[in-house]
């Protein structure tokens, strides 16, 4: 036998074995499908049994030939759609520009409240009364205040617009809580990270801005989307100041045949974003939860 026969009869001798499901494993992971299969059926079931139950019992109470003609109108679904879509835009708008501002202000409070030296004293007090004052009072409350009060100042370069004046009061009530969010983040973050910050000769600022801030935000955007799921849906309340959002345009054709299908058609386009909103929230959660207990991956 040469050299040559003899390296590759040594090679194939240490390949490593392959390694073959025992009997016990392949019917342990049978047993695992079938459980699963027969979950998704039973789920499938109860599902179809409730929605069932449910559509019976609302179609056969004594108001239900009422309640078809007064929501469930095609004629005025069809009529009041362009006009509310139109409106909705309006709403995503105020609710994007708000966001930008919530982020800031919220952030910055958030600083401010974390600041230890004693000179920072004024600004950490008037930081826990704004989040004090604007948690404590309620967003369509802050609305009429923000939206009828400032124009009744009269004071020169004030805003007058309705959609700016919704716009203010958002930010001021969603600014404190995310506010709040924010400085739970930063609290969250380890002692110890700051101290190996600065014992790389780090700032307090830089501690903050290159270590402290990124994992705090990192944790905290779960958190944020909620926030904001709701910030989307209370755009509507700016309606109480006039301007044409979604619940203004449904009023209006409410109003004008004395049916309530528009605002059917306002409640499916918000839930049509906050639903999709959601649902990447919850896998965000899921994902850092996973993150935590070491079970995968960002």
């Amino acid at each position: 036998m040469t050299d040559g026969q003899s390296a590759a009869g040594a090679s194939e001798d240490t390949k490593p074995p392959v390694w073959v499901k025992s009997e016990r494993q392949l019917r342990r992971e049978a047993e695992l499908r079938g459980r699963a299969r027969r979950s998704v059926s039973v789920a499938t079931a109860s599902t179809i049994v409730v929605v069932a139950i449910l559509v019976v019992g609302i179609t056969s109470s004594p108001g239900w030939p009422r309640v078809r003609e007064t929501f469930l109108s095609p004629e005025a679904f069809v009529a009041a759609l362009p006009d509310v879509l139109r409106g909705f835009v309006l709403n995503i708008e105020m609710f994007l520009i708000a966001e930008v501002f919530i982020l800031v202000l919220g952030l910055l409070v958030a600083v401010v409240r974390g600041l230890r030296s004693p000179v920072f004293f004024p600004l950490r007090a008037l930081a826990v009364i704004y989040t004090d004052v604007f948690r404590g009072i309620p967003t369509i409350l802050l609305i009429y205040l923000v939206g009828f009060g400032i124009p009744a100042l009269a004071l020169q370069g004030a805003p007058s617009d309705p959609v700016t004046l919704g716009i203010i009061a958002l930010v001021l009530s969603y600014g404190a809580y995310v506010a709040e969010v924010f400085r739970a983040g930063i609290e969250s973050v380890h002692p110890s990270q700051r101290a190996a910050a600065r014992s790389l000769a780090l700032t307090q600022g830089q501690t903050m801005r290159h270590v402290v801030l990124p994992q705090a935000v990192r944790r905290v955007i779960p958190p944020l989307l909620n926030d904001f799921v709701s910030l989307q849906k209370d755009t509507a309340l700016v309606s109480v100041l006039g301007p044409l959002e979604a619940l203004r345009q449904a009023q209006i054709h409410k109003d004008l045949d004395f049916n309530f299908t528009p605002y059917l058609v306002a409640a499916l386009l918000f839930i049509l974003l906050t639903v999709p909103m959601a649902r990447f929230t919850d896998h965000l959660a899921a994902r850092a939860a996973r993150r935590r207990t070491g079970g995968g991956t960002a």
